[in-house]
């Protein structure tokens, strides 16, 4: 298996459009290790199209429980459940994470009970487990280490950078951030940095055409990086390649690919890769 990031869902925000893409979901390939990041919407059919078998389903890792980063986790279990799941899953996510995993289990009682018994399937309950992290590393197995760092994205408190690091390559991925300077030194050298990314100008058509006003648009610019500052931390923590990821908006047809690049070369300029769905970035 070689080295390489697909980017399942690029879209910031749980909303879903005619003809759009997906919110946040990616598949980590790295040194032998299967490892998702956030389950957005559309994530189990992402990871199929990839290619994978989901009874390989291994590690699932959260960034924090804003829905368009969680809202697919417990179907993406349980459909791996029924394809066969021949393995424990470890689901590693802030606090909060094991109550959305008990509630989804009891909304779905009347079924997981009926095919233990009448498909002669293992107990689902018993095939995952769920660890909370906090800050720092988090999580360590087979030369795949992970660590975590709390970033800026208020309301949510429990919301964290990660890094990944095996046999001398690192990945960083930002989760939802306003511009944060701590990231620089947490992603400082890394191969690829995933990064959060916002284009001003696209920011009040988005808000006209979800509704909420000025809420939403005070949350947005509370909450998120400008792609500009995307590349100041990218810069700053001297990475090898940035991938704009969770991009807002991701689906207004007047914003492309050259609008993201012209905005964030201001900050940056090396390696750049403007996310879409089903992106592979091959490391």
């Amino acid at each position: 298996m070689n080295d390489r990031l697909v980017i399942l869902g690029s879209k910031g925000g749980p909303a879903i459009r005619p003809g759009g893409p997906s919110p946040t979901a990616s598949l980590l390939e790295l040194g032998g290790r299967r490892v998702v990041v956030d389950c957005g919407l559309g994530v189990t059919r992402g990871l199929v199209e990839t290619g994978m078998e989901l009874k390989a389903l291994d590690l699932v890792f959260v960034t924090h429980l804003h829905s368009d980063h969680v809202v697919e986790l417990g179907p993406l279990l349980h459909t791996a459940w029924t394809a066969g799941l021949a393995k424990k899953v470890r689901v590693l996510g802030p606090a909060g994470t094991g109550h959305l995993w008990n509630r989804f289990l009891q909304s779905l009682e009347f079924d997981i009970e009926t095919r233990i018994a009448d498909e002669g399937r293992p107990d689902l309950r018993d095939m995952v487990a769920v660890e909370e992290f906090a800050e720092g590393p988090i999580f360590a197995d087979g030369g795949l280490t992970a660590t975590a760092l709390r970033v800026l994205h208020p309301p949510v408190t429990d919301a964290f950078a990660l890094r990944f690091e095996m046999a001398g390559r690192a990945i960083v991925f930002s989760g939802d951030t306003a511009y944060f300077e701590p990231l620089a030194v947490f992603a400082k050298d890394a191969d690829i940095l995933v990064h959060e990314a916002m284009l001003a100008e696209g920011v009040d058509r988005l808000v006209a055409r979800t509704g909420n006003g000025a809420r939403l648009k005070e949350h947005l610019l509370a909450s998120h990086s400008f792609a500009e500052e995307t590349g100041r931390i990218a810069t700053q923590a001297g990475v090898r390649r940035l991938v704009l990821n969770h991009l807002i908006p991701a689906d207004d047809p007047a914003i492309g690919a050259a609008d993201w690049e012209k905005a964030v070369r201001n900050t940056w300029s090396g390696p750049l890769t403007v996310a879409r769905d089903g992106l592979v970035v091959a490391f």
